[in-house]
């Protein structure tokens, strides 16, 4: 992948905590060179991206996977306040959620959202579905260098 850094960060921004490992392992399988960072909700989210409280130190994610449903802030303010800022608003992200609503699609999209992935409940179907997810992202696309 081209203009990729050495080391890719994914954000993963989900409150199922059973959905979260299921995407971290998939995600980190056979790829030594990547860190993901999960984080269970908006407050969590905007303070990593901000570099805020426990995250100092740590550095902007190069991929985001965002789910909708989220306690206290949902994913669609989280979403609006990535993309409205200037400092964080080239990062990708990828809505990945339960939703199949048609007005939580559009909405996604006219927030700028990159790509909206709609959940298996199945949690081997859903594990394809990052894989996939991680194949067009991470070894395909060219993400932009911070």
């Amino acid at each position: 992948m081209q203009g990729a850094p050495a080391k890719l960060s994914i954000l993963v921004i989900e409150s199922n905590p059973d959905h979260a490992r299921l995407i971290e392992t998939a995600l980190t399988q056979n790829a030594s060179q990547r860190q993901v960072i999960s984080v269970v909700d908006g407050t969590q989210a905007i303070n990593f991206l901000r570099r805020r409280e426990a995250y100092q130190d740590v550095g902007r994610p190069d991929l985001i996977l965002l789910d909708l449903n989220l306690p206290g802030q949902d994913g669609k303010e989280i979403l609006t306040e990535i993309k409205t800022d200037s400092q964080l608003k080239r990062i990708p992200i990828v809505v990945l959620t339960t939703s199949d609503r048609e007005e939580d699609i559009l909405k996604a999209y006219s927030l700028q959202g990159n790509c909206y992935v709609i959940k298996s409940s199945d949690l081997e179907q859903l594990f394809q579905i990052v894989k996939r997810i991680e194949e067009f992202w991470l070894k395909i696309v060219t993400l932009p260098v911070e």
